[in-house]
């Protein structure tokens, strides 16, 4: 097995920013991927970033040079690298590992890679989503974690989604600050629009607990004018 780096670094509200970085420097032989073009599909009723189909991302993968045999090492910002973890092992693919690009200590290399493509068999999972409506009728079951910062799941500000305030009953656990003590249960995670989320489910999964994705997130829950909660 080889291991293969693929940058995954992002800016909400600023597309081709990762790609900018990644051309001013990134880990030599780094392939890159675009959260909004390759690893979401595009925005619409579900979320401002829907799960990729499993087309679009086998695709991207394989011109990511991802594929049988190859241990992936994900690098990237904002949940960017959680994001393609997720979607590797959601797809099928579970060789990846989420490296903190802080911590490299080697040289980084400016320009583009001659990324060989590889070919990458999608083998989706069904057990590791939740839908809106299945978790509206279970949400007093479920351990639900809301990954945004304190201000927006308070509902004091909101920059982005028509409704402010957070799903119903859900508890504060910002994808930016150490992961609070979870309480037991089945738990289900959720952001803005399913990317930073994924920063709680691979910090979980490092912990030894499971948690499902709600992939539409705040975005979709408050643009179907579901319930919301301020504090």
């Amino acid at each position: 097995m080889r291991y293969h780096f693929v940058d995954c670094r992002w800016e909400l509200g600023k597309p081709g920013r990762g790609h900018e970085l990644y051309l001013q420097g990134h880990i030599p032989g780094a392939s890159f991927v675009d959260v909004e073009r390759d690893l979401s599909a595009p925005p619409g009723p579900a979320g401002r970033h829907p799960l990729p189909s499993e087309e679009l991302f086998a695709a991207a993968a394989a011109r990511a040079g991802i594929g049988d045999g190859v241990f992936v090492v994900a690098y990237g910002t904002m949940g960017g690298a959680e994001r393609l973890w997720w979607l590797l092992r959601h797809f099928g693919h579970d060789d990846c590992a989420v490296l903190d690009l802080d911590g490299w200590l080697g040289p980084l290399r400016a320009g583009d890679e001659d990324i060989q493509p590889a070919e990458f068999t999608a083998r989706p999972r069904s057990d590791d989503t939740i839908e809106a409506g299945e978790l509206q009728e279970r949400l007093r079951e479920l351990v639900l974690l809301d990954a945004r910062v304190p201000e927006r799941y308070r509902g004091d500000v909101e920059p982005i989604d028509p409704v402010a305030g957070h799903i119903p009953g859900a508890r504060n656990a910002p994808w930016n600050e150490a992961l609070p003590a979870i309480p037991p249960g089945e738990v289900v995670a959720y952001c803005g629009s399913g990317v930073t989320a994924t920063v709680l489910v691979h910090r979980l999964a490092l912990a030894g607990r499971e948690a499902k994705l709600y992939p539409g997130s705040w975005s979709e829950w408050s643009g179907r004018g579901l319930p919301a909660e301020r504090l």
